[in-house]
């Protein structure tokens, strides 16, 4: 799978819980985009401790579970390390899927804090603040606050690890497509016991009309998986 599977399967989630439930759904949303968020830093911390390193900073900047799908696909960088560490995203893969299909009003729900959750979740003591409207939001780029600074030093440990890494630390799209719909239709299914299951079953026949059903059954591979 690539990063437009996980995008739509969120954006088809959203869809129809907002679409049932008005801003009390957009809020369920939300709490399990936190969720979401804090399981992948939190997971991400841990392999930075199975490794033998610490949890700060740098290390959340060398241990990302993801990449883009193709070269291009996504332009972001650094700002600046110092006082804080400041980076930008100028084109987004996720934002780009919703266009495409039309559905950017609720896709858009899954750039309002997952940044911020997934650094909790990850635990370094810092808070990750955006610094402008997003581009799913309207904005022109994206642009954050890390909380902290980097070193020089530091920034060259981030290579460093990265190049030791590979893509050992992260996980493919396959994974990050079952997390978050494993984890937005768990939080659904909390807060709308009566038409959760409504609500699941059209944004995945939205998902299978688009990708297939082979792509939904990889999907249900997952369902044992502790995220």
């Amino acid at each position: 799978m690539k990063i437009e599977n996980q995008a739509m399967m969120f954006a088809f989630l959203s869809k129809y819980t907002i679409l049932a439930h008005q801003e009390e759904g957009r809020s369920v949303i939300q709490e399990g985009m936190k969720r979401y968020g804090r399981e992948r830093g939190a997971r991400m911390a841990a392999r930075a401790r199975a490794c033998g390193d610490p949890v700060d900073l740098w290390t959340n900047q060398a241990y990302g579970e993801w990449k883009p799908d193709y070269p291009g696909q996504m332009e972001f960088g650094t700002l600046v390390t110092q006082p804080t560490f400041r980076t930008y995203i100028s084109k987004c893969a996720w934002c780009e899927a919703w266009k495409k299909y039309d559905i950017l009003e609720y896709g858009r729900e899954y750039c309002v804090n997952v940044d911020a959750a997934v650094y909790e979740g990850f635990g370094c003591g810092a808070v990750c603040t955006p610094l402008t409207t997003s581009m799913s939001w309207g904005g022109t780029r994206c642009d954050f606050d890390w909380g902290k600074p980097l070193t020089d030093e530091e920034v060259s440990m981030i290579a460093a690890k990265k190049a030791e890494l590979g893509t050992s630390a992260m996980r493919d799209f396959d994974f990050h497509t079952a997390h978050i719909y494993y984890t937005i239709t768990k939080t659904v299914r909390e807060f709308f016991p009566d038409d959760a299951e409504d609500i699941i079953c059209r944004a995945v026949n939205d998902y299978i009309d688009l990708f297939g059903q082979a792509d939904y059954d990889r999907i249900m591979d997952f369902a044992d998986e502790k995220f």
